[in-house]
């Protein structure tokens, strides 16, 4: 039974997507990350990319304030999350992920906010 659990939790690679791609959602589960909707309201994650430390504070409902940018989030500003990509613009929803970029949508600008590479997440 636990044998069946744990093969039906792994990622099976799928014949509609490429090699790459199938090789970035393997990567991602291998280095870890944190789906959002495991976070309990007011769960704190410090994001820690190759240029800044964000904190994330989960509010309920998809809502999250975030601050860390000077420019776009320099105090806690109200976002939404759509999750983390590889540099592309194929996005794992609701994940954030080391190696990946954070996005996140930002009330005031038209266009998603795309952090640098995710180095280390931590649950405060």
């Amino acid at each position: 039974m636990f044998e069946q659990q744990i093969s039906d939790s792994l990622f099976r690679p799928s014949p509609h997507l490429s090699d790459s791609i199938n090789s970035n959602i393997v990567q991602s589960e291998v280095e870890g990350g944190v789906y959002l909707k495991d976070l309990l309201v007011d769960s704190t994650l410090e994001i820690e990319t190759q240029n800044r430390f964000y904190h994330l504070v989960t509010l309920g409902a998809g809502h999250y304030l975030i601050q860390g940018h000077p420019e776009f989030c320099p105090q806690p500003t109200l976002v939404s999350v759509t999750g983390s990509n590889w540099g592309g613009s194929m996005l794992k929803s609701g994940f954030v992920g080391r190696g990946m970029h954070l996005e996140f949508m930002h009330p005031g600008i038209n266009r998603p906010i795309i952090t640098s590479p995710i180095v280390d997440i931590r649950l405060l």
